[in-house]
């Protein structure tokens, strides 16, 4: 596209296309920035909207205690900044965002799908439903047992829309899964531009007809996406967080359909969406039943770890975990607990170590366990979803903990058994005491078996 005898840079159009950004955060030089401009190629709207309220316009934030008033060397004024989205750059009132109005990216038809794989009749029936849906534009729940392969229930539709011309979004709450489905999405197509985007991702090339992205990541689109879908929609924190929620609507276009994908989906979901579109699968894909959780009493677990020890029942099991050479997580209710543990388990096998939300290797740790070259790991609940690990036993330390709320209870039960030549792992809830939460998640996956496998 030339404009006065100047040729727009095509990396800077695929770049901005669909995103809300900030000025000076443009990876591109002043130069091109000014043409652009120029040519009025993007749409500049105030980082803050002051009426009728208070109003980041990147994250959509609106509540008053997460605005802060300050002396901004800017502009010289008192200048209100938004401290929710503060992460990636902070907006101010005299912040400029630009959204892109220019030129649009050019986009393939062309995406061949290289999976193999074949589905179940209930997987396919559940696929189907989910492309009908999209076709229609309408939004879709698809709820399904961990391990009933709900990543490639999704190839289909996302084949479609993108051989539509279409542009994709995934999102997902946390990066571990994001980097989990990265590598599984480029195997499916392998012609097709994907992005993964998560904090600290790496700067990726061309223009991205699929996009895989972590729900925060959102704040910096706008009406971006014809497809979206959310994995993992009821993980902590996009169901707490409504700005999440605002901004998973406010990066798809008006009419774009949402695909729910969750094992533990919520009343609230079910309720919108059970007597609608919605799909179930109650067994996994390889048609053995779920593994069941044991519970095993743990008593004042705390105090044995403080005083330098394993306690009893819980070095039996990690002892046997290496005696048979499984690979093994063993989930904690606080990080402190964890470290202190830590140095006890490595007296049993040096190669284990701990994982944590601010743990900056901790993709390289769930690597070195997927390769065998550690024999476990320590975690929070971080892991407790988005991981594929073969024959990986679990074991969760303080089952009582709030933390472990019944669809965390489950979803860590989920990383047990999901290859079909382990599907028979142990997963056991370590206690100080039954709670409501366990029994409900032991119940629930007894159902689940019981729908999978009526007698």
């Amino acid at each position: 596209m030339k404009y006065r005898g100047w040729i727009l840079p095509p990396a800077l159009r695929d770049f901005h296309e669909g995103r809300i950004w900030l000025k000076e955060h443009s990876p591109f030089t002043k130069d091109h920035f000014d043409r652009v401009i120029e040519c009025n190629y993007f749409h500049i709207i105030e980082g803050i909207q002051k009426e009728p309220h208070l109003k980041c316009n990147r994250c959509h934030n609106q509540d008053p205690r997460q605005f802060t008033v300050f002396d901004c060397s800017k502009c010289e004024q008192s200048c209100i900044y938004c401290r929710h989205c503060l992460q990636m750059g902070r907006v101010s009132s005299c912040t400029e965002l630009l959204i892109w109005i220019g030129p649009r990216a050019i986009r393939s038809r062309k995406h061949p799908l290289k999976w193999a794989g074949q589905f179940t009749e209930l997987q396919q029936q559940a696929a189907n439903e989910i492309l009908e849906s999209i076709k229609a534009k309408r939004s879709h729940l698809l709820a399904a047992v961990c391990g009933a392969g709900k990543t490639e229930l999704l190839f289909p539709s996302v084949h479609y829309a993108l051989e539509q011309g279409l542009r994709v979004c995934i999102a997902t709450p946390r990066t571990d899964v994001v980097l989990e489905l990265f590598p599984r999405l480029q195997t499916a197509f392998p012609s097709t531009i994907i992005h993964a985007l998560y904090g600290g991702a790496p700067k990726q090339q061309g223009y991205a007809q699929l996009v895989l992205a972590t729900t925060h990541q959102l704040y910096r689109f706008e009406q971006a996406f014809d497809v979206m879908i959310v994995d993992e929609a009821d993980a902590f924190p996009y169901t707490f967080d409504e700005t999440l929620q605002r901004a998973v609507k406010k990066a798809k276009k008006k009419d774009a359909p949402i695909v729910f994908v969750t094992a533990t989906p919520s009343q609230k979901l079910l309720h919108q969406y059970r007597n609608n579109s919605y799909s179930f699968i109650p067994k996994r894909y390889h048609n053995y039943p779920l593994p069941v959780p044991s519970f095993c009493s743990l008593w004042s677990y705390e105090k044995c770890f403080k005083r330098g020890k394993i306690p009893g029942k819980l070095k039996q099991w990690t002892e046997e975990r290496l005696v048979q050479n499984e690979p093994f997580l063993i989930f904690f209710p606080k990080v402190e607990l964890m470290k202190i543990a830590a140095s006890l388990f490595q007296a049993l096998d040096a190669s284990i170590t701990t994982v944590h939300a601010d743990d900056p290797d901790r993709k390289e740790k769930v690597l070195k366990l997927r390769n065998e070259e550690v024999r476990g790991l320590l975690t929070t609940t971080i892991l407790e979803r988005g991981i594929t690990i073969k024959n990986v036993q679990v074991a969760v330390v303080g089952a009582e903990s709030a933390i472990f709320n019944s669809s965390a209870l489950i979803q860590i039960a989920g990383r047990v058994g999901r290859h079909v030549e382990f599907a028979n792992g142990d997963i056991v809830f370590f206690h100080h005491g039954i709670t409501v939460e366990m029994d409900d998640a032991r119940t629930k996956i007894l159902a689940y078996n019981k729908e999978g496998f009526p007698q």
